[in-house]
């Protein structure tokens, strides 16, 4: 049976617009890569602060003081945020921005490509739908991983409190490593020891939790335009508020949830 018309233009148009993300260019791009240490190791977190944040050092064979691999040391421990993009299974991407100690707003540190997350565009609504989420949500110090089996991992805190209201149902949904997924987002190990490092020294540096906006895809007004057709759109619509906030004003807003919907007012 062929899709109706409206449908078959809202695949299309979410195919140009993940083509489209794929092949922008991202500053910082971090291509990530397997770990030099191993998954078994009972040190491996301890192994991975240190590994990121010193001086000198290798990962394949290339020099961490090098580009995409550089670390700005300087910026270890300042206040973190962090950006997802699903795109698609194969060109998700997760940014990593710090805040400016003198400005307080948020620069882009660093861009990796997400290994893979199951599912497809549009959030998760119930345990066993292999979805990603999509909203507003945070880590604190009690949904950190070190000793995870899948590397390292950091809890996004799904359901939060619109995904309660809606009634949508799941848990455990985390950035993580080993590049496997069954509704997270899962990093490449060597990724997600510079991401947990950042989000671990914010912490020890009294951050209390460290927000993560999680997105279909850039919600630019090109990219919505795209979209009109999606049955998601007007979730989404209420999602780019979130975006533009933080477009505008280069700091995570406070959100809360107010008659079925994300609201978005200044965290200080």
């Amino acid at each position: 049976m062929s899709l109706p018309f409206c449908l078959r233009l809202c695949f299309t148009s979410l195919a140009l617009l993940t083509s489209t993300m794929a092949q922008e260019a991202t500053p910082q791009f971090f291509p990530g890569a397997d770990s030099d240490i191993s998954s078994v190791d009972s040190e491996r977190a301890e192994k991975a602060v240190i590994k990121w944040t010193k001086r000198g050092g290798t990962q394949d064979g290339q020099s961490l003081s090098q580009a995409p691999y550089y670390w700005d040391r300087s910026k270890v421990g300042r206040p973190v945020f962090i950006r997802i993009m699903k795109n698609d299974n194969q060109h998700g991407r997760l940014e990593l921005w710090t805040e400016d100690a003198s400005t307080k707003k948020f620069e882009l540190l660093k861009t990796y490509q997400i290994a893979y997350f199951s599912g497809e565009l549009g959030p998760k609504t119930k345990t066993g739908d292999l979805q990603a989420p999509e909203g507003f949500y945070y880590i604190s110090r009690s949904r950190m991983n070190p000793h995870s089996s899948y590397h390292l991992s950091m809890d996004m805190g799904y359901p939060n409190s619109y995904d309660k209201e809606k009634g949508y149902t799941g848990s455990h949904l985390m950035i993580h490593g080993s590049s496997v997924s069954l509704g997270c987002f899962a990093m490449s190990d060597c990724s997600i020891e510079q991401i947990y490092t950042m989000v671990d020294q914010a912490l020890v540096n009294g951050q209390k939790i460290i927000r993560v906006h999680s997105f279909p895809f850039a919600m630019t007004d090109a990219n919505m335009t795209r979209a009109a057709n999606h049955p998601q759109y007007a979730f989404w619509k209420n999602l780019k508020e979130g975006w533009d906030w933080f477009e505008k004003n280069r700091t995570p807003p406070n959100v809360e949830v107010k008659e079925g919907k994300y609201t978005f007012e200044s965290d200080q």
